[in-house]
């Protein structure tokens, strides 16, 4: 993989980071770069020593402009129902269903399926300069990539709506005070944050963080009592880790633990 490559991954001890590498088109996304960053998203994910993955773009712009529009144009119903769509949704899925907690770092522009995305990983953290939204009402469109479904789920219905049905740009600060990002912070710190972040993860015990997910996840799109007795089951099975039973000695003898993720 060279810097020419759409889609950038590197390693920081436990931390896992992609970046999606289209600056001179603000990182807009297309057919071969999902599947670029389907790809490194499968390349860290199946790599034990990473625990937590953290997702950026490059440059001072952008963190996903959107989709391409002159593609979308170039596209009747049919071919884009199995081709675009079909890729955006399956990668914007696996995001959201990795076993391993993501980070966003949004570092500029987050529009349309940049928003998407977003609303695809566990954590986001925003440059306080940081702009998003799902402009596509204003192309005789509607956010097709997850966007009407997660952003739902995500802040309270009427204010989802309001953006979807206008179309308007959001800040960093709203995006904040709406929920639908942790923090915001100045752009020059935004990386640092987020690593901080990533790394303060990576330390717990991959193996809980996978399950935890998972009980977090699944109970998500249960009813409240199925829920429940998920959890119980799952709490369980925690039990029965190694790692378990090493933090709770650790807190008793007052010392760090030392997770092996079994």
């Amino acid at each position: 993989m060279t810097d020419e490559s759409p889609i950038l991954t590197s390693r920081d001890g436990a931390v896992g980071l992609i970046t999606i590498n289209r600056p001179t088109t603000l990182n807009a996304l297309d057919v071969p770069t999902l599947l670029e960053l389907e790809r490194a998203l499968g390349e860290l994910e199946t790599d034990d020593s990473v625990h937590v993955i953290v997702v950026t773009g490059a440059g001072e712009r952008a963190f996903v402009a959107g989709g391409d529009i002159a593609d979308l144009d170039s596209r009747q119903g049919l071919a884009h129902y199995l081709d675009f769509a079909e890729v955006v949704h399956r990668v914007f899925r696996r995001f959201e269903t990795c076993d391993k907690p993501t980070i966003a770092a949004v570092n500029g522009w987050a529009l349309g399926g940049g928003t998407e995305l977003v609303l695809s990983l566990d954590i986001r953290i925003a440059a306080d300069s940081a702009k998003f939204g799902l402009p596509e009402i204003n192309l005789g469109l509607f956010p097709g990539a997850g966007g009407t479904q997660r952003i739902l789920r995500q802040i309270p219905p009427c204010r989802a709506r309001e953006l979807v049905f206008t179309g308007d740009q959001f800040t960093a600060a709203e995006a904040v005070a709406w929920g639908l990002v942790n923090r915001a912070v100045p752009k020059a710190d935004l990386m640092a944050e987020a690593m901080a972040t990533a790394h303060k993860i990576a330390a717990k015990s991959p193996l809980i963080l996978k399950l935890t997910k998972r009980t977090l996840r699944h109970g998500a799109e249960m009813p409240l009592g199925a829920s429940l007795a998920y959890e119980q089951a799952m709490i369980g099975l925690v039990l029965d880790s190694q790692d378990a039973h090493e933090g709770c000695r650790a807190f008793l003898e007052k010392r760090k633990a030392a997770f092996t993720g079994q």
